[in-house]
């Protein structure tokens, strides 16, 4: 019988694997959070209502960064073949057989 991944296990995968798209769907995530919870407090004017969701849009963007960074650091010590040492090991030794003819 197959080995049946767990929820947790298959969204860490589709993070790494797209890490940008993440980061993007979480400032997303919490520009329109911050603006709904900012429109419910009354007594602010647009203008500051906008600009406090950009920065708690920012500073969610910032931290999902290095959580992201962390991942690759993670993935990078453990050896686990990040994208980046599995492109550098086919184009370099594509490299070097060119080089070799």
């Amino acid at each position: 019988m197959a080995e049946e991944k767990g929820a947790l296990q298959s969204a860490r995968e589709w993070v790494v694997e797209h890490k940008l798209r993440a980061v993007g769907a979480l400032w997303l995530s919490g520009i329109v959070g911050s603006i709904a919870y900012n429109w419910s407090r009354p007594g602010m004017k647009t203008s500051v209502k906008l600009i406090h969701a950009r920065l708690h849009a920012q500073a969610l963007t910032l931290a999902a960064l290095g959580g992201s960074a962390l991942v690759e650091y993670y993935d990078h010590h453990k050896g686990s073949g990040s994208k980046v040492h599995q492109y550098a090991k086919q184009f370099l030794s594509s490299d070097s057989s060119s080089q070799k003819e």
